[in-house]
């Protein structure tokens, strides 16, 4: 379980095949990883197969690949990167599993005084669990559902901070970004059969 705070901007060091699926060596400043931690990277929960104190290792299966764009990265490639959350730390986001429901397309980048605008094209999964000032995550980023301009469109409003902080103030229209919908919305969804 994850928060969608992201707490390091790592970097890719390689990407290789391995096994059926694709084994990332990302560069962080985590010091004290520990081989069978989980660990979301661009928001989805991997686990860490080996680490060497400036650099882990996780591999990513065959069906993680199909949902998400790790099969993309290159080396220097930058991801969002949250260690699991403790028993006892602040929820200082939203409920995040670390399940990339789909894969979105920035459509629209629109700078205001004091935030950026992103709409983000979303597939019919995650729209349907979407709403008006619920939560959504973007590359592993808890944000807030802004706007809803479009049929499966989502507007995100990012601070400067974030901006900084995340790999989200270099994204561009026409970048691709996991997204995972909001987890009592799916739970909503599966039961009232809707």
């Amino acid at each position: 379980m994850f928060t969608g705070i992201v707490t390091a901007v790592g970097r890719v060091i390689s990407n290789r095949p391995a096994d059926g699926g694709l084994d990332l060596t990302i560069e962080a400043t985590f010091a004290d990883l520990e081989p069978g931690e989980s660990i979301a990277v661009d928001g989805a929960c991997l686990t860490v197969v080996a680490t060497d104190g400036a650099a882990f290792t996780v591999h990513v299966v065959h069906t993680s690949l199909a949902r998400t764009r790790f099969g993309d990265l290159a080396p220097g490639d930058e991801v969002n990167l949250e260690r699991a959350l403790r028993a006892g730390d602040r929820l200082g986001g939203h409920l995040v599993q670390g399940h990339v429901d789909g894969v979105g397309i920035i459509e629209a980048l629109r700078d205001e005084a004091d935030a950026r605008l992103l709409d983000i094209r979303v597939p019919p999964a995650v729209a349907e669990v979407t709403i008006l000032l619920g939560s959504i995550t973007v590359d592993g980023v808890s944000l807030t559902v802004n706007a809803l301009p479009g049929p499966e469109v989502v507007q995100v409003s990012l601070i400067p901070f974030t901006l900084q902080h995340t790999t989200l103030g270099s994204r561009r229209p026409g970048h691709r970004v996991h997204l995972e919908g909001d987890t009592i919305g799916k739970y909503v969804k599966a039961l009232t059969g809707r």
